[in-house]
């Protein structure tokens, strides 16, 4: 069986309609419907109920043994150190026990996540904070992000151990593009000082060039900056701090594959596993 028959299945099963998933899948629909009828001809029993509007799984098509495991899953995170840590050590104890599992990785801001699972293009997010979680199903890894600004050495505030609001207020500076983020910034200044805001960008090592020109100071998590790893640029966190998390999400009612079903569960295990740690 091949892998993209399995991410036809997939789609099918999670947009529960044809037509689509033929659309997610940039394909025909006489086509997907094709691949489906083989897959099951392959398998000898039937996946789905075909209804007028939408389709259903039967038992058959939900069923996967422990031994049988065997699929994609895809993954959107952003790029911040708390979750890639949790992420990496998810994934090689699920490979560990599912080595026929794959994966597919897609970077992107909290936003663009988010439309890709609801488009189901993306079975899990991971998304920092703080970000609208209301129509998804979700955990929060409890460790925590702090907030700051990343500046070249040269810059004048390299050698601070903290920036307050009023280290910012003549400073160019580098702000994400994302509006509930720029309003938790605004929140933490309580009004106390207007920034002067140079460019707006979705990723950091988009102007980490202009951060190492000495141009202004990029404000972000430290997790970015550690991830960035560039010897001439430094992190100053914020005093008072501003700290926030990073959530797994998923979409809520929907029935999912078990090899998803599986992922959640060992991210839920792990989690309950070093919770302790991660409180200390």
């Amino acid at each position: 069986m091949e892998l993209r028959i399995l991410q036809y299945f997939l789609m099918v099963a999670r947009e529960k309609n044809i037509t689509r998933a033929a659309k997610q899948l940039h394909m025909t629909q006489p086509t997907l419907s094709r691949q489906l009828m083989q897959l099951e001809d392959e398998l000898g029993k039937p996946l789905f109920i075909r209804g007028k509007r939408k389709i259903e799984l039967t038992d058959e098509g939900v069923t996967q043994s422990e031994e049988e495991m065997v699929g994609q899953i895809m993954i959107g995170t952003g790029i911040f150190s708390s979750s890639q840590t949790v992420l990496s050590q998810v994934i090689e104890e699920f490979h560990d026990e599912y080595p026929l599992v794959k994966f597919d990785i897609y970077v992107g801001n909290a936003d663009l996540i988010k439309e890709r699972v609801d488009q189901g293009l993306v079975d899990i997010g991971i998304l920092l904070e703080p970000v609208d979680i209301s129509k998804y199903n979700h955990l929060r890894i409890p460790l925590q992000e702090k907030w700051g600004i990343i500046v070249s050495k040269t810059n004048s505030l390299a050698n601070k151990p903290y920036v307050k609001k009023e280290d910012l207020k003549e400073l160019p500076l580098f702000l994400t593009n994302r509006e509930i983020v720029q309003s938790e910034i605004s929140n933490w200044l309580k009004g106390d000082v207007s920034l002067h805001s140079m460019f707006s960008y979705n990723f950091a090592s988009a102007i980490l060039p202009f951060i190492q020109d000495d141009q202004g100071a990029a404000i972000t998590v430290e997790g970015a900056y550690q991830v960035l790893n560039q010897k001439n640029i430094c992190f100053i966190p914020f005093y008072p701090e501003l700290s926030t998390n990073t959530v797994f999400i998923w979409k809520k009612y929907t029935r999912l594959s078990p090899v998803i079903d599986r992922f959640i569960k060992k991210v839920q295990e792990y989690l309950e596993k070093s919770r302790s740690l991660y409180e200390k």
